[in-house]
């Protein structure tokens, strides 16, 4: 029996992820680095800021320490959306609606740091719907690592089986399928290779295609 929606937040509820690539391209090309956008969606897509500040660390050998590249990057993304905003993806409101309507409970899992995901939401006026919310800061080990999930599930003191994740990344579904809790894909930079598609329960092209999934099967 579903009784909770776990959400992921940037590429999935909010057109995030094309804007963090921007900011880690930015942060390359300050050091004469191009970043890719297969590169972009292959290591840093749906993962923790400090794994993938860590990662150009180690990868580029850029000489700015852990702290000062989370800085870097708040301040450049900051920017960025204070220049362009940052909007909803197709269907959210419809289905966290829908939810709402049938008891279901909502969680977010982010790996975004808790005061970046809460300033997005309430500037999209959509806090009111979560019952909770579990952050990167909330755990020690991020996606690919189940993690995140198992805690949004403790957290509403429920049951694996008892729950559904909506992701958009690899590492997302990854985390989920570890956690042993069904997930549905939709897909925003990248469509998922053939053994992330194989770990998914569905993948659809927006989040209102979730709604007559859910009245379908539950």
């Amino acid at each position: 029996m579903l009784k909770a929606v776990i959400f992921d937040m940037d590429g999935l509820m909010v057109d995030t992820e094309i804007i963090c690539f921007q900011v880690y391209k930015q942060i390359l090309k300050d050091y004469n680095y191009d970043l890719t956008l297969k590169e972009y969606v292959e290591e840093f897509a749906g993962k923790p800021m400090k794994t993938s500040i860590e990662n150009i660390k180690k990868r580029f050998q850029v000489p700015f320490k852990i702290n000062e590249g989370i800085d870097l990057y708040t301040n450049i993304e900051n920017n960025l959306f204070e220049k362009n905003g940052v909007s909803l993806k197709e269907g959210v409101i419809e289905l966290l609606e829908y939810l709402k309507e049938h008891n279901y409970k909502i969680v977010i899992a982010t790996s975004s740091l808790p005061t970046r995901a809460k300033k997005i939401l309430k500037e999209n006026h959509i806090t009111h719907f979560f019952d909770d919310m579990v952050f990167g800061t909330d755990i020690q080990r991020g996606k690919p690592f189940p993690d995140i999930f198992l805690k949004a599930c403790e957290k509403l003191n429920i049951k694996l089986n008892e729950a559904l994740v909506l992701e958009d990344s690899e590492a997302g579904i990854q985390a989920a399928y570890n956690a042993h809790i069904p997930v549905i894909c939709i897909p925003d930079l990248k469509y998922p290779q053939e053994k992330y598609v194989k770990q998914t329960i569905k993948i659809y092209n927006t989040l209102l295609d979730v709604i007559p999934f859910i009245e379908k099967c539950f």
